[in-house]
């Protein structure tokens, strides 16, 4: 009888983890992938962003496996193309946690993303979205951006960088919302205690394994709780210096093919 793999689980974020900054996965990549799956070991995707902004592009790359997305808000079976679970944030708390954050810092642009394998990225007036190609539909008041349930909100702050913007936002929204910070320009609430960990966790118990037997791949802070769960955290050399710090190992960036690297070592 073959042995198990020394990792069951290949757990990768997407953007500037496993793509490349045109969007794709390089040759390398994909077979590291293929000789991992070789290997008995399950390919997870885990990505901040939700379902419509992920599913074609899972379906370009041949993925057919359980995808973790929206910050760990929704389980996505990607060959079946159907919602396994998600969590949806309460627009009171929602509401209540932006005005906790722009009485400590003044205001904030919003956007937000929609619940459901449909659903729309909303942005408010003077948002503008830090990842051009993903699909959004402008709006013309903040309320317009609670027409349907929504699984995060995401904020931008004039003046602030990213790092200052988060921490003023976990310093006073409490349980009403996670606070994530997921890339450049990109700080988000989404429900509390749902992130990219608990994601992996609940996509590892549909598999019948034990996160703590995934190595995972992220470079920025929305990776940390992912890190946490899994056996193996492995960060980008473009990765945020918090997530650096917190890994295990640090590989070469996503255009010279890290993830690749560390596989083709591990699975050989």
């Amino acid at each position: 009888m073959p042995l198990p793999p020394a990792y069951a689980i290949v757990a990768t974020d997407l953007d500037g983890t496993l793509l490349r900054r045109d969007d794709t996965v390089s040759p390398r990549s994909r077979a590291a992938l293929a000789l991992a799956a070789a290997a008995g070991a399950r390919h997870l995707v885990v990505t901040g962003r939700p379902v419509p902004g992920v599913r074609e592009l899972l379906a370009g790359l041949g993925y057919r496996g359980l995808a973790v997305c929206g910050q760990g808000t929704q389980l996505y079976d990607a060959g079946a193309r159907r919602m396994v679970h998600a969590a949806t944030l309460d627009r009171e708390a929602a509401d209540a946690a932006i005005g906790k954050i722009e009485a400590q810092v003044g205001p904030v642009f919003v956007a937000v993303d929609q619940d459901g394998t449909e659903g729309r990225t909303l942005i408010g007036p003077g948002y503008l979205m830090p990842h051009p190609t993903l699909p959004a539909h402008r709006t013309r008041h903040r309320d317009e951006l609670w027409a349907a349930p929504i699984i995060k909100v995401l904020i931008r702050h004039p003046g602030l960088d990213d790092d200052t913007l988060a921490a003023a936002a976990r310093a006073v929204v409490g349980d009403l919302a996670t606070v994530t910070l997921s890339g450049p320009g990109t700080v988000e609430l989404q429900p509390y205690g749902v992130d990219k960990g608990a994601g992996v966790a609940l996509a590892a118990e549909h598999l019948g394994l034990d996160p703590a037997t995934a190595i995972a791949f992220g470079d920025m802070p929305n990776d940390l709780p992912m890190f946490s769960s899994c056996g193996y955290g492995v960060a980008m050399a473009n990765a945020h210096p918090l997530l650096r710090a917190a890994a295990d190992e640090v590989t070469l960036s996503h255009e010279d093919d890290g993830v690749a690297v560390v596989l083709e070592r591990v699975f050989r």
